[in-house]
C-alpha cells in the first residue's frame, strides 16, 4: 500500500500537471470504485468544468480540491495506482477504475487484481472531507510530546500503534518495519512499557526514515510521473526481506505472518536475538520452533 513517502511524491508529481487546470471530465470505469453515498455527494458529471485549486495528503489518501470546495478523495489501498497519460487515453481493461481528463493529459486510476479495495469518494465541503480524516498526528510535524501522547494513548504493540491511522497519519506495514528496525525496537513491544529513551529513539527513527524515503523516491522519480510505486524495495533494511541478511548485523531477517500481512524484523538488532513466535508456524512446529538465532542456525 502506498504510504506517506509514496503519497508525497505522487502529490509533487501531480502539482505541475493538474494544479490550476480545468477538469474536463471524470470517467468511471468500474462500478466498485465510486464509494460516495447520500444525497449530498456530487455526481461525477457535476464536477466537470471545475478547476483544481489544491492538492493534499489525508493519511494515505490523495485529495484533489476543486472549485466550490469539492474534493476527489482517492484511496489507493494495496494495489491502486495513478498514471499520467496523453489526453483522452482509454481506461486499461479490467484494471481501469477511473479517468480524470484534462485538456493536456489524463490521470488514470487503476487497480491490479480483483479485490476492488481502491476507492474514489466525491465530497463537497470541509465537513464532508473531515469525514475521511482518521485523526492521526502527522509524524513529520509532531514534536516529541505530541508523538509520545499519540503513541501511548492506548496500550498496543509498537507495530499496531505505528500503523493505527487514529494515532499516526500515513504510516503502514512497510515503513513501520523500517522505522522499528532503525529504532532497534521489537515490533511486539508494548507501548505502555517503553522507557523514555525508547520513545525518543522511535521518534527520531520515524522522522529520519520517512524523510530519507521521501528524498529517495524524489530522486528516483525526478521530473517524471512515479510509475514504480511498490512496498518492496531493494534498499529497505527488513521489509520484504525475509531470510536475507540484515544490512546492519548480517543476521537473517525474520517475519511474523498474520492475516494478509507480515511483520519483518531483525532478531539480533531488535529483539535481543529472540525469534518471535509466528502464530501458525509455532503452533505447527511446537517444541521444534526455534527460540533464538542460535537455535535457528542449528536447524539448518
Amino acid at each position: 500500500m502506498p504510504e506517506l513517502p509514496d503519497i508525497v511524491v505522487y502529490l509533487e508529481a501531480l502539482a505541475p500537471r493538474i494544479l490550476g487546470r480545468r477538469l474536463e471530465c471524470i470517467r468511471i470505469g468500474s462500478p466498485f470504485v465510486l464509494r460516495s453515498a447520500g444525497s449530498t455527494a456530487p455526481e461525477p458529471a457535476a464536477l466537470a468544468g471545475r478547476t483544481v485549486r489544491g492538492l493534499r495528503r489525508l493519511g494515505k489518501r490523495i485529495v484533489i480540491e476543486l472549485d466550490g470546495a469539492a474534493f476527489l478523495v482517492i484511496h489507493l489501498m494495496i494495489a491502486g495506482r495513478l498514471h499520467w497519460k496523453r489526453a483522452g487515453s482509454a481506461l486499461p481493461g479490467r484494471a481501469g477504475l477511473a479517468a480524470f481528463d484534462f485538456a493536456h493529459g489524463t490521470l488514470l486510476f487503476t487497480e491490479a487484481g480483483t479485490k476492488h479495495r481502491a476507492s474514489l469518494h466525491l465530497v463537497e465541503g470541509a465537513a464532508g472531507l473531515a469525514g475521511h480524516d482518521r485523526g492521526g498526528v502527522e509524524p513529520l510535524d509532531a514534536d516529541l510530546a505530541t508523538f509520545r501522547e499519540a503513541l501511548t494513548r492506548e496500550n498496543h504493540t509498537l507495530k499496531r500503534a505505528l500503523t493505527d491511522p487514529h494515532a499516526f497519519s500515513g504510516i503502514g506495514n512497510a515503513y513501520s518495519d523500517e522505522i522499528l528496525h532503525a529504532a532497534r525496537l521489537s515490533p511486539l513491544a508494548l507501548t505502555s512499557r517503553l522507557a523514555e529513551a525508547d520513545i525518543a529513539r522511535l521518534y527520531e527513527a520515524t522522522r529520519t526514515t520517512l524523510r530519507t524515503w521521501v528524498e529517495r523516491l524524489r530522486a528516483e522519480t525526478g521530473d517524471r510521473f512515479p510509475e514504480k510505486v511498490t512496498a518492496f524495495r531493494a534498499e529497505m533494511a527488513v521489509h520484504g526481506r525475509y531470510r536475507k541478511p540484515c544490512p546492519v548485523c548480517g543476521a537473517p531477517v525474520q517475519r511474523i505472518r498474520y492475516a494478509e500481512n507480515e511483520v519483518n524484523y531483525c532478531a539480533s538488532c531488535q529483539t535481543g536475538g529472540k525469534i518471535l513466535a509466528d502464530r501458525a508456524m509455532s503452533r505447527l512446529l511446537k517444541d521444534d520452533w526455534p527460540r533464538s538465532i542460535e537455535e535457528l542456525e542449528e536447524t539448518k
